[in-house]
């Protein structure tokens, strides 16, 4: 498949050639391989920065100081998030299955196919799809004429594999490289402003699954046990678990605030170095 050029948003400092999320990702490598948390001076000199360019580089990423954020990153802060920032789902709040809601600080604007629709997998549909910038590295977003349908972020997986998953989702739809077509939206969805439609895509069970992910609040978490209760099915948590790595419109629809309930960080799609990075971001902003 040809390697398209990535579009450029221009959303601000923070996302430019995705250049923070690898240094971000190189300190969580750094610092997991660390016996112990590391100094400024120590960390900078392994990142090959000085100590001052790395600081202002974290600062600017995330708002608070590279010894703070290490503290986000380290591997209990999933269970500090269960005891301090535990969401407790409830059913009656998730009735319905489209509607309008404050998700990431922008207006996100949602509808969910049919079932019939669904079947069809994605017969008669002509999905635009760009490769873009984010906080996260590259994403892949893909959209129809309704909304984004699908965030696939690569720096784990690769481009072809990222494009491959989410093809197989909907093999019968069109594909076309179109990155004007959806990139208002993916402005909007990394915090450029603008309101950010969703196009969901999926089984009535994992349409419910998502949307009670898209009730918890950024900076908080959730169980996999929580949600199917929220859902009225609190015996299926491996069902749950099986939805929420399914979902294809990752970031927008939180699938990285749900854990386990002993505070592991259980699985993600996209990888564990992505999702620890999400969790600790809106963490430190959130305090911040």
């Amino acid at each position: 498949m040809t390697r398209e050029t990535t579009a450029s948003l221009s959303i601000t400092d923070k996302v430019a050639d995705g250049y923070h999320y690898h240094v971000m990702r190189r300190a969580i490598e750094i610092i997991d391989a660390a016996d112990s948390p590391l100094a400024l001076d120590d960390l900078a000199a392994r990142m090959g920065m000085s100590a001052a360019h790395f600081q202002r580089l974290f600062s600017a990423w995330v708002g608070v100081s590279p010894k703070r954020y290490q503290q986000y990153l380290a591997l209990d802060h999933a269970k500090r998030l269960l005891t301090d920032r535990m969401t407790t789902l409830e059913a009656a709040e998730t009735a319905g299955l489209s509607g309008t809601g404050r998700l990431h600080d922008l207006f996100l604007r949602w509808e969910a196919m049919s079932p019939g629709e669904f079947a069809k997998r994605g017969e008669g549909l002509q999905i635009n799809y760009g490769w873009f910038t984010s906080p996260f590295g590259e994403v892949l977003a893909m959209g129809t004429e309704r909304g984004l349908c699908g965030l696939a972020f690569t720096e784990e997986t690769g481009r072809d594999a990222a494009m491959a998953d989410m093809t197989a989702r909907w093999p019968a739809a069109g594909y076309h490289h179109a990155p004007d077509a959806v990139a208002p939206w993916v402005t909007a969805a990394f915090g450029g402003g603008g309101e950010a439609a969703l196009h969901l895509i999926g089984a009535p069970f994992q349409i419910k699954v998502w949307e009670a992910l898209l009730s918890i609040p950024s900076g908080h978490v959730t169980t996999y046990s929580d949600i199917a209760g929220a859902i009225g099915h609190p015996r299926a948590v491996r069902a749950v678990g099986t939805a929420v790595g399914r979902n294809p419109v990752s970031w927008l629809i939180p699938c990285h605030r749900a854990l386990r309930k002993s505070g592991g960080l259980g699985g993600y799609h996209w990888g564990l170095p992505v999702k620890r990075a999400m969790l600790a971001y809106e963490s430190a902003r959130v305090d911040a």
